[in-house]
């Protein structure tokens, strides 16, 4: 089985729906087996994914820099919690510890993270699959914009083609099931 890194928001202020579908992601990714590495966040979207992996009896790995965990917003409750210099050493670490990428709504933290991985990918770095979760057309507009970069060629096509792009958190994790094997 795989470790999947999901990339997503860790906002206090978000739509209850934005939460159920991260619970949702969690056990799903624990009913089929894998193990869940999140940035290692109690909050938002990222403590619900967290918590939707643990109730479904799945491992976690969170991995969060020391200035998080003095915030006290670390997710004590992971099977293994690694704690980082810097938000730089936590996408490495993460990056390092993960055989995939999923990512749901969130920010600029979540978009960091997503261009981090997609980006390595394209300079050869890694061959990990990448799934975007684009739940109600929530990236529509980002994804617009990217394929006008193709288009005027600041982004070459096969870039664009690593990046697998869902609307269902299931069809997500099929996508990356199939790149696995």
């Amino acid at each position: 089985m795989a470790a999947i890194c999901v990339f997503c928001a860790s906002s206090r202020t978000l739509d209850q729906r934005w939460l159920d579908l991260a619970a949702e992601t969690g056990a799903e990714i624990a009913r089929r087996g894998h193990t869940l590495v999140s940035g290692g966040g109690c909050v938002g979207m990222m403590g619900a994914l967290a918590d939707g992996a643990r109730a479904a009896g799945g491992r976690t790995v969170g991995v969060i820099p020391q200035s998080l965990v003095d915030l006290e917003v670390a997710d004590l409750a992971s099977d293994e919690l690694l704690i980082t210099d810097s938000m730089a050493s936590r996408k490495t670490v993460m990056i390092d510890r993960s055989d995939a990428f999923l990512t749901l709504p969130g920010g600029l933290g979540t978009l960091d993270e997503l261009f981090e991985v997609w980006t390595t990918a394209t300079l050869a770095l890694h061959a990990k699959p990448m799934v975007l979760v684009d739940t109600d057309g929530f990236y529509r507009p980002v994804l617009d914009w990217l394929g006008a970069l193709a288009d005027q060629t600041f982004l070459k096509p096969a870039g664009l083609g690593l990046l697998t792009v869902t609307d269902t958190v299931p069809a997500a994790l099929d996508a990356v099931e199939r790149q696995l094997t």
